[in-house]
């Protein structure tokens, strides 16, 4: 059985382990593995993914196509909320090639995340995979998990703190203000992604990717400058990057918010730090909704796993923790949002003023 020194609460976090020893924590996790192999959970899917990117790449095609039979018309910005879904959908499977879940080979699955990222999304694909390498490397983990860095929402105490001006008077509200946030984050992902390519340091594929980037925002403007009036085509825009921040931020968010962090020295065996750490969404149709990233624990187990794979995966993953008492977190969408956003307006406390009348605070 494995327990925690210090665990707080769901929201706690985690310093240390007691027994079981290390090597032991890793037998418990080999058993798992191979449970998973002998399965053969661990074999690709590129039948699913090639019916997948067909058929998205026919919505694609059918967006446009009706964009143009759409003309002068307000109703082009349905065509643009139908847009931000495809791309985040598009963006799931780039993510799934960055971790080698779609094809066979390691090569063949970075030109396809780099293509569908960079040249079809709009963002850097070598941003992502540096970003959220150090994510998997280290989930919840203070000082070392980039997902969890102060950005516009603080997600610790520590940085809510620190707000000041208008990032107080949002950090003291972030959990209500966390869907009307996401529409921004669409765009806030094509900037830093931009943003990370130009700085002066050694990046792979740099100038490849600034192509491909360049050349698909020259393409979408000049489409819709040809199709819709200049005011229309800005409308346009701004939907499309709405849908697509809020597809991408509430696919993601659930995950591993609201969950026990780990303190940035705590050596934590690494199917605990996995397991401990991440939330899973149950529910009809949230597989294809989230990418797979509804089944964020085996994700974490197993990061090249093919979709497909991903809810037999779980149920092993599910049984093995039952055997040895192990938190394995499960939940519906509506409670993985409000634990969210519980969480975020706890910790957005932390910015208010110390002299402040708590019950004044509340009838604000």
């Amino acid at each position: 059985m494995t327990t925690m020194t210090a665990v707080r609460s769901s929201q706690g976090e985690l310093r240390a382990t007691t027994p079981p020893s290390e090597r032991g924590a890793r037998a418990d996790f080999r058993v798992v593995a191979k449970a998973v192999r002998d399965a053969g959970l661990l074999e690709r899917r590129v039948g699913f993914y090639a019916w997948l990117m067909a058929g998205l790449g026919i919505a694609l095609v059918g967006l446009l196509v009706g964009s143009v039979l759409l003309g002068d018309s307000w109703f082009q910005l349905l065509i643009a909320a139908g847009l931000g879904i495809v791309l985040t959908q598009i963006s799931f499977i780039a993510h799934e090639a960055s971790h080698r879940q779609v094809l066979k080979s390691g090569p063949a699955n970075d030109r396809l995340g780099r293509i569908l990222a960079a040249g079809v999304v709009g963002i850097s694909h070598q941003w992502w995979m540096t970003k959220h390498s150090r994510h998997h490397a280290n989930p919840n983990q203070i000082g070392r998990d980039p997902d969890i860095e102060i950005d516009t929402i603080s997600f610790l105490p520590s940085d809510a703190k620190k707000a000041r001006g208008i990032q107080r008077w949002v950090t003291q509200r972030q959990g209500w203000l966390f869907f009307p946030l996401l529409t921004f984050e669409g765009a806030n992902l094509h900037v830093r992604s931009i943003i990370t390519l130009l700085e002066r340091r050694p990046v792979v594929g740099r100038w490849l990717e600034l192509g491909l980037i360049a050349g698909r925002f020259a393409l979408l403007i000049t489409f819709l400058l040809l199709v819709m009036p200049p005011l229309m085509a800005l409308a346009f825009l701004g939907v499309q990057l709405a849908v697509f921040g809020i597809g991408m931020g509430a696919s993601f968010a659930p995950n591993h918010k609201g969950m026990p962090t780990v303190s940035r020295d705590a050596k934590l065996d690494f199917f605990t730090k996995q397991v401990r750490t991440s939330r899973n969404i149950r529910g009809w149709g949230t597989t294809m909704l989230m990418g797979g990233l509804n089944y964020q624990v085996e994700h974490h187990l197993f990061p090249n796993m093919a979709r497909p794979h991903l809810r037999a995966a779980s149920e092993i993953v599910r049984a093995h923790c039952r055997e040895h008492d192990i938190t394995y977190t499960e939940t519906d969408m509506v409670g993985a949002y409000a634990s969210v956003i519980r969480y975020l307006n706890r910790v957005g406390l932390a910015a208010r003023d110390p002299f402040e009348c708590p019950m004044l605070a509340t009838r604000r």
